[in-house]
């Protein structure tokens, strides 16, 4: 019996999508450059379903990527010509909220912000906010480890997770973690947290939550040039001050994120930083003065500090909007995802703005100062074949400089196959094997998601040569839009 009869044996009719039509929105993730339809795809509702499915792809050899929201930045849910997608957006439901012991059990298909919202009558929150946190879901979190604006003081996605429970590749039931920090055995959960669906398809994930803080306020300070806002960072942390979030826009990204939103950012700065302290009132209010007393003494033009709780709100959304603002200014972008030692702040985005001049694409950088993760924003025409060449040549050259200082090639986005090449920048290749060891123990039939988030040592060896003698390999060997 063929792969397909047998899933229409068990599977609903609105659960098995076969036709080449009803497989189109699942083509591609938030990296709509590379693009396949894949062979089948499923929409399952019940565990049971999910367990069988995995059962018939993995009698059948097919291999199977799971999907959430689709909101990934770096092709780690772009399907296989021959593959299974597991989408697990019907797995919505928020299993419970215990506001004593402050804890959320969640499916994966729950998106980030709709974990906040059940939990604000408690006066609780979940404190990781990717900027696409009104449509990712906690899945796709775990999946990439994600961090969001609050993750330099409250932790990125793998700080926050508690528990996981997840099917592997033949439908065997595996739970990981608890419902506190303390649990017992090898600490696999974190293997789990960043994992990119290579090992296992994430069914239940319990998070904790945190007390809202009774006061937030946002410091808004805008600089005449880049390095000397990078160098405010430096001063804040080095003053012993960890903000709730610590983010920093240079002069391309807030001008278009102002027209898109109008936060009421100063489009005349070079650069601007967005502090924002929270905790007790006595406490914020004695951190404000210090904070903006460092912003002027390093040099900032202009320091404004959120009135009320809708100003703080505004500075947020401004920042949050740059990724769909950049939409604006060219048809298509690349998100990159570096991170780096905050002290390279300045040499970095000084290099980047060099690339962006000698490429002749724009490069808008909005990012997690505090952490230095960077998330440069390449704006390019996915329609003209050379220019997305040169994109995908600039984008790998900024992550091989986050390497070359002392960074990572990512710090919440994934590989996917966007980065499958710096992966062999930064891995040797006994760290390689040793990846490929853990996927193995997990999935020894490489079914789930293979060819994602760690190289082959035979795609190292030809991106080496390629390195050394010129030439180019692909980011992704998949069809293309």
């Amino acid at each position: 019996m063929s792969l397909e009869a047998e899933l229409a044996a068990f599977l609903p009719p609105d659960a098995l999508l076969l036709e080449a039509e009803a497989k189109r929105p699942y083509e591609c993730d938030g990296i709509s450059a590379y693009r396949q339809i894949p062979r089948v795809v499923c929409v399952p509702r019940t565990r049971e379903e999910v367990r069988r499915i995995l059962q018939v792809c993995s009698a059948h050899q097919v291999p199977v990527i799971a999907r959430g929201a689709g909101t990934g930045l770096s092709g780690g849910a772009l399907p296989l010509a021959e593959s299974c997608v597991l989408s697990l957006s019907r797995f919505n439901r928020i299993l419970s909220v215990d506001p004593d012991n402050c804890v959320a059990v969640l499916e994966p298909g729950v998106r980030n912000l709709a974990i906040s919202e059940a939990a604000a009558v408690h006066g609780l929150y979940y404190a990781p906010d990717p900027s696409s946190q009104i449509a990712c879901s906690i899945g796709g979190n775990v999946a990439e480890n994600s961090g969001g604006v609050h993750c330099l003081k409250y932790g990125l996605t793998v700080h926050n997770v508690l528990g996981v429970k997840l099917f592997l590749s033949d439908g065997t039931w595996v739970e990981l973690g608890g419902a506190t920090f303390d649990a017992p055995g090898l600490d696999l959960l974190a293997a789990i947290n960043g994992s990119e669906g290579l090992l296992g398809i994430i069914m239940e994930v319990t998070v904790r939550l945190l007390p809202r803080p009774p006061v937030a306020r946002v410091l808004l300070a805008a600089f005449a040039d880049v390095a000397t806002a990078g160098r405010a960072v430096a001063g804040i942390i080095e003053a012993g001050i960890i903000p709730a979030g610590l983010e920093m826009m240079d002069q391309l990204a807030v001008r278009v994120a102002e027209d898109f939103c109008h936060a009421g950012y100063p489009t005349d700065a070079a650069a601007i930083l967005l502090c924002e302290l929270d905790g007790v009132e006595a406490e914020v209010e004695a951190e404000i003065e210090r904070v903006r007393q460092l912003l002027l003494d390093v040099g900032a033009t202009e320091v404004r500090c959120s009135r009320d709780e809708a100003e703080r709100l505004r500075f947020w959304q401004g920042r949050k909007s740059a990724f769909p603002a950049i939409g604006r200014v060219r048809p298509d972008y690349f998100c990159m995802d570096g991170t780096i030692p905050r002290r390279e702040l300045a040499h970095v985005l000084g290099r980047i703005a060099a690339l962006s001049a000698e490429s002749g694409l724009l490069i808008a950088n909005v990012f997690h100062a505090g952490d230095g993760n960077l998330h440069p924003l390449i704006a390019f025409d996915a329609n003209d074949d050379a220019e997305l060449a040169l994109a995908e040549e600039v984008g790998g050259r900024i992550l091989e400089l986050c390497v070359e200082v002392g960074g990572t090639v990512t710090g919440e986005h994934g590989v996917g196959v966007e980065k499958l090449n710096q992966m062999c920048v930064q891995f040797t290749t006994a760290e390689l094997e040793q990846f490929h060891r853990l996927k193995a123990a997990f999935d020894p039939a490489g079914l789930l998601n293979p060819g994602r988030a760690v190289p082959t040592l035979h795609r190292c060896a030809e991106f080496g040569a390629m390195r050394v003698h010129g030439g180019k390999l692909p980011h992704s060997e998949l069809p293309r839009f």
